[in-house]
């Protein structure tokens, strides 16, 4: 099919260009084309089945109305409810969304990040994988509009939209010891990334203020061998001298394998041991226990960094700050 172009319907009212291009591109405000002519160009376009060259467009004015979301696991249900929402908010604001996946993996986090620019996207929104910092610091000195989501690099001068990951592991494993927990367990990624490692300081000080901290309740599994290294951990902590009586599992793929791995071992969940879990699943209404979790403001998440983005796409000049929003825990 040959692109039709506003030249070709300029030529079949006998119009300008110009005229065409006022009408189609809504700037025909103050009434310079009659309203009878305007209908006519706009019905001859939905005839001929015009479609604007918005990349052409973007980048005659210095942009191309588009941006780059990298996420860590697609899979995962908060990636993909994040990516959902963001491309929702950015639609509305007339950007369109390319996303790249990287399997938490540093070589496909760079890849992706010389993929998208090579699009020409205006800017990027990053969930980082571990020992990305050199990456995302190379971005902001090649003045590339960038903004971290769900994880972040504080000593990075970055504009982030994070949650009180400390807060809230430490408010939620308060609320297990209340409940009579007297040896709980923490099971988080063999991982150096700030929103774990401040998962697990929330967890730490919460069972060290009670009396309650055993360096050997706390257990890593790895992204790649998950189900192996949580069938291991979860072994160990009802093998060890004095049993668990409770997990704190440090996010949703992890809270999954953990849950499986336990009714595995027999383990008759919130009786034999109590568990917790970071995110929300739909997996979790499936069961037929109570489970508590640490809810996201995923939504949220997703508008502000939008926001944050946009605001330096358009250069509006203000100072993109690190935001901390509030989680929840859902009992």
């Amino acid at each position: 099919m040959t692109k039709v172009s506003l030249k070709v319907i300029a030529q079949e009212l006998g119009v300008s260009t110009a005229t065409v291009s006022l009408v189609l591109n809504g700037k025909n405000k103050k009434g310079r084309v009659s309203s009878e002519l305007s209908k006519k160009i706009l019905d001859k376009a939905a005839e001929l089945n015009y479609v604007p060259n918005s990349l052409a467009k973007g980048l005659k004015m210095g942009h191309s109305k588009s941006i780059g979301l990298i996420v860590a696991d697609i899979s995962n249900v908060f990636f993909g409810t994040l990516a959902l929402h963001i491309q929702n908010y950015a639609e509305k604001e007339g950007y369109t969304v390319i996303i790249g996946n990287t399997n938490e993996k540093l070589d496909q986090m760079a890849k992706m990040i010389t993929f998208l620019n090579s699009r020409q996207v205006d800017g990027l929104i990053i969930t980082p994988a571990e020992g990305s910092e050199p990456l995302a610091q190379a971005l902001v000195e090649n003045k590339k509009p960038l903004v971290l989501v769900d994880r972040g690099f504080p000593r990075l001068d970055i504009p982030s939209v994070l949650i009180n990951n400390y807060e809230i592991c430490f408010r939620s494993t308060n609320q297990l010891i209340a409940r009579g927990i007297k040896n709980p367990g923490f099971v988080s990624y063999k991982q150096d990334q700030f929103h774990t490692n401040e998962r697990e300081r929330g967890f730490v000080e919460a069972v060290t203020k009670a009396k309650l901290y055993d360096a050997d309740n706390i257990k890593k599994v790895s992204y790649e061998h998950l189900a192996n290294d949580m069938d291991r951990s979860i072994n160990e902590l009802l093998n060890s001298k004095k049993k668990v009586d409770a997990i704190f599992f440090a996010t949703n793929t992890i809270s999954m394998a953990g849950v499986k791995s336990l009714l595995k071992h027999n383990v008759i969940i919130q009786r034999d041991i109590q568990v917790m879990c970071f995110d929300e699943s739909e997996a979790i209404d499936l069961f037929p226990f109570q489970v508590p979790y640490i809810k996201q403001p995923i939504q949220e998440m997703a508008k502000k960094a939008l926001e944050l983005l946009i605001a330096q796409i358009e250069d509006r000049g203000e100072k993109a700050p690190i935001l901390y929003l509030d989680a929840e825990l859902i009992n």
